[in-house]
């Protein structure tokens, strides 16, 4: 790991990475590209000293309460942050000057923050987005080798519903040839619904490659699945977005169950949820320290 100082946090859609890089080891992750200009070593973590603070002066200043969200870039919870602290600290924040908070994860670690996230729900609003892409353990800890197993995010995704927090699932990348059936795609919608996700955001069925991560990917799958980097050369050449030969009767699959159970699966209609502030609920007026 290492520190730098950085001029803000909050992007203007007022999204904030406190790490670049990142430890979990997924073999499909976009965030290796190269158009993102990493200078530096992906496993290597980036740590922006002075984020926090940068949060506290942001926060301050801004005019209207919003959703402050974390997580599409590098996942909140790697290891590091159970030492460091510093999503925890921003979440003290964000309770603290009666803001929302949502974040994308794969990590249980997010349950050390629960007494936060109830807080900020209470007030506000927080909603936890969840990466679900398989359901047999087996092949989770082959694509997703250094985060807690798919068994241990449904767990999460069911702790968080007693308590009232609602939840959003990534179903995806869905890999062809790898976790591209219909087996996979009811076991995942089965364990959605019995942890009453309210909702679950799905671009299709499979997954894109661009420069840095497609090289990154086609190395895991020589030693992951020998044989299978030719397959997709030939099926795909160097495609930016592979779709899965099963994309259709797979999304008609996602789109039914969803509509069965009250689900939420229209993208505009989750991302427009995830990013509106609940001016009408009550909040709590807060001094400013």
């Amino acid at each position: 790991m290492h520190y730098v100082n950085s001029k803000s946090i909050l992007s203007a859609k007022n999204g904030m990475n406190l790490y670049r890089g990142c430890s979990h080891g997924c073999i499909y992750c976009d965030s290796r590209s190269k158009c993102y200009n990493m200078t530096h070593d992906f496993e290597d973590i980036e740590i922006k000293e002075n984020g926090v603070e940068l949060l506290k002066k942001a926060l301050i200043s801004k005019r209207e309460k919003c959703m402050i969200g974390t997580g599409s870039m590098t996942d909140p919870y790697i290891p590091l942050e159970s030492k460091l602290k510093n999503i925890r600290k921003s979440l003290e924040l964000i309770e603290r000057y009666g803001f929302g908070f949502t974040c994308i994860t794969k990590s249980n670690l997010i349950l050390r923050d629960l007494d936060l996230l109830k807080k900020i729900n209470d007030k506000t609003k927080a909603v936890v987005q969840m990466t679900i892409t398989t359901y047999d353990e087996e092949l989770c800890k082959k694509i997703e080798p250094n985060v807690c197993s798919t068994k241990e995010r449904v767990e999460v995704l069911k702790t968080l519903n007693k308590h009232n927090i609602p939840t959003i699932v990534w179903l995806s990348p869905i890999l062809p040839f790898i976790n591209d059936t219909e087996e996979n795609i009811n076991g995942i919608l089965d364990q959605c619904i019995e942890s009453n996700v309210k909702g679950i955001i799905c671009f299709g069925m499979g997954l894109t490659l661009r420069e840095g991560n497609r090289e990154y990917f086609y190395k895991q799958l020589d030693k992951k699945f020998p044989g299978l980097k030719e397959k997709y050369i030939k099926t795909y050449g160097n495609s930016y977005g592979l779709i899965s030969p099963n994309n259709q009767k797979l999304m008609k699959i996602f789109k039914k169950r969803c509509r069965e159970n009250n689900i939420l699966s229209n993208t505009n209609e989750i991302f427009n949820y995830l990013h509106e502030f609940p001016k009408d609920k009550n909040t709590t007026q807060t001094t400013l320290l």
